[in-house]
């Protein structure tokens, strides 16, 4: 069951308007109703250092939470920070999401380079242990390109066998060459580098908070149903 609006007010009121404006988004997109577990992974790498002193990765997490509390019942959203390693792996809650995320990053010391494949890894060792048959949105956000391109494509094509969409969002200069990287996963061939289309990627510009929450969530979820169908046609998710 999804997170009730009533219980969003009592728990998380700063939060009712995402969660109002992902409904609307999840319904156009014909997703109301499904069972999805939502992960989010953040870039902690050195360049990242002025989205989070604007407020615009904690303005993300807000948003993801919105959003998981109409694909999830348990409040919260496991989020990976990676930089060269995986820096932490935590849990951003409804009742505890006001600051959460700088708070945790504040705890991290070192801003490193960017390591997709770590964070990827993690986040599939995290839905392994689980134990969830559920199908998963990983939202993966990255200000530029990985440190090993090699490593980060072959765990996309190798992901594609389990029940994990990867949706990549670029902080940034659309124009910038970082994001090349981002445009060849997105289009990697299937089938023959992979099963199935298990990723998507869009720019949320040089100034995140500036996508309106509509925007935001259409970009988030409108692959993820193409992908769903496929993976429930091949087994890949359970029907």
């Amino acid at each position: 069951m999804a997170i009730s609006l009533q219980k969003m007010q009592e728990t998380a009121p700063a939060l009712v308007s995402l969660y109002k404006s992902a409904g609307i988004s999840l319904q156009k997109h014909g997703l109301h109703g499904e069972r999805v577990a939502v992960y989010l992974v953040i870039d902690y790498s050195g360049s990242m250092k002025p989205y989070y002193n604007d407020g615009s990765v904690q303005a993300l997490a807000d948003r993801v939470l919105g959003l998981s509390a109409h694909l999830d019942d348990d409040g919260t959203v496991p989020v990976v920070f990676f930089s060269t390693e995986v820096d932490a792996v935590e849990h951003v809650a409804l009742s505890n999401h006001h600051g959460r995320v700088n708070e945790i990053a504040a705890s991290l010391g070192h801003m490193g380079k960017t390591s997709y494949h770590l964070a990827m890894d993690a986040v599939i060792d995290h839905y392994l242990d689980s134990g969830s048959t559920a199908p998963a949105l990983v939202v993966f956000q990255t200000d530029g390109g990985p440190i090993n391109k090699l490593a980060a494509e072959r765990y996309v094509c190798k992901a594609a066998e389990l029940p994990l969409f990867w949706q990549f969002i670029g902080f940034g200069d659309p124009a910038s060459k970082q994001f090349d990287f981002l445009r060849k996963l997105d289009e990697l061939a299937v089938p023959a580098r992979r099963s199935l289309d298990n990723a998507g990627f869009f720019h949320a510009g040089s100034d995140p908070r500036k996508v309106s929450d509509t925007e935001l969530y259409d970009r988030l979820v409108s692959e993820f149903p193409a992908w769903l169908r496929a993976a429930r046609a091949n087994g890949t998710v359970r029907p």
